[in-house]
């Protein structure tokens, strides 16, 4: 047996330690949180995406009663970009959540489906994007999705069979 070690970077801010554009990517993102639809989890999330030509888009997670048919704020978010844009790269990403009265402490991380579609646009173009994840009082930052998904599948997977 052969044991490996993976590890992943993350960097952790405080908001005014922020780049101006990504200080603005993340209020867009808490904006959003107020205006999700999460009427059975009561844990609204907002997610706006800064496209490499400098165009913002933003989203929030919708849920449904059929609980497969919701969509979670950071596909929103990319599908909405992708939409309008679709031969222009992600810079980056934010990520804000909501729940009990106020923003949550702990920075929330995107859930599998959302890091696999991050996989996507990410290899689509060839170019890592940075996420943003925000808590109350601390930003956490990852560049790129291999530092939340080290053992990817994508397209060089389904080439290899």
């Amino acid at each position: 047996m052969e044991q490996r070690i993976i590890t992943t970077h993350l960097n952790v801010y405080h908001f005014t330690e922020l780049e101006p554009e990504i200080q603005v990517l993340v209020n867009k993102a808490k904006e959003q949180f107020q205006k999700a639809y999460a009427p059975y989890s009561r844990f609204n999330v907002g997610a706006a995406v800064l496209l490499e030509n400098g165009a913002l888009f933003e989203g929030n997670n919708q849920e449904n009663s059929a609980y497969p048919s919701g969509l979670c704020a950071e596909r929103v978010a990319l599908f909405y970009a992708h939409a309008q844009f679709p031969d222009v790269p992600v810079k980056a990403i934010a990520i804000a959540a909501y729940t009990n009265g106020s923003i949550v402490e702990t920075p929330i991380t995107p859930c599998g489906g959302c890091r696999q579609v991050m996989v996507e646009s990410e290899s689509r173009f060839n170019h890592p994007f940075d996420i943003y994840m925000i808590g109350r009082t601390q930003i956490y930052h990852v560049a790129g999705i291999s530092q939340l998904l080290p053992l990817q599948f994508s397209e060089t997977d389904l080439a290899n069979q």
